[in-house]
């Protein structure tokens, strides 16, 4: 079992979409589960259906979202207070550090993050770069496993078959009740106006597992 698992995601509902069953089937086991969130996706797109929030609002709105989800979630929560949209721009190395000291504090067993280069958003491929540096600067004896999402449509013709898939349909109202606290993101998402079986459907075909790649360090 597990000692303590650290999720490194860049925005507001990452871990919500990507790892929330995972997230859930860790704390059913009693493992602690800390977030380090980069951002407070403050350049999202979505301003809510119908719409709810603007560019000055947006930011607070979806920092109570991930507080929200983070309870639902039951795991703790760090904000790394990086910009939205600005990550792949920031020094690696810098941020690299920033996640080594953190990780070095809480001293996890696994580590999730996004597979860099296969992540699809800027911002997912640095974080992910940066988390995968941050582990391989650790001492290796104190290194956690680190299991990386891939998420662009070709990873599987370019990476293979997932080292880890975790069916989480068990989890699955759990995963979507985190989903939904990010309210202002969730229904466009997952195609606001649908009826709301069909979304459900959509949405359990879609998120009834979570695969991951370990991370091979040399």
């Amino acid at each position: 079992m597990e000692k303590h698992v650290v999720v490194i995601y860049p925005h507001p509902d990452d871990e919500s979409f990507g790892a929330a069953g995972t997230i859930t089937q860790f704390r059913e086991q009693g493992v602690p589960v800390t977030y380090l969130c980069g951002t407070l996706g403050e350049m999202g797109r979505n301003m809510g259906s119908p719409t709810f929030a603007n560019r000055e609002t947006l930011p607070e709105i979806r920092k109570k979202e991930l507080k929200n989800a983070c309870e639902v979630l039951d795991m703790e929560l760090r904000m790394l207070g990086y910009r939205d949209k600005t990550l792949e721009f920031e020094n690696r190395s810098e941020v690299a550090e920033h996640l080594k000291g953190i990780l070095e504090e809480i001293n996890p067993s696994l580590v999730i993050t996004h597979y860099p280069d296969h992540a699809v958003h800027p911002d997912h491929n640095a974080l992910g770069a940066a988390a995968v540096e941050a582990v391989r600067r650790m001492d290796p004896e104190k290194r956690p496993a680190v299991w990386a999402q891939a998420i662009t449509n070709n990873y599987l013709e370019e990476l293979g078959r997932p080292d880890v898939i975790n069916d989480v349909s068990k989890q699955f109202e759990k995963k979507m009740e985190a989903v939904f606290a990010h309210d202002s993101q969730a229904a466009p998402m997952l195609g606001g106006g649908k009826d709301e079986k069909d979304v459900m459907e959509y949405a359990r075909q879609m998120f009834s597992k979570e695969a991951f790649f370990i991370w091979k360090y040399e």
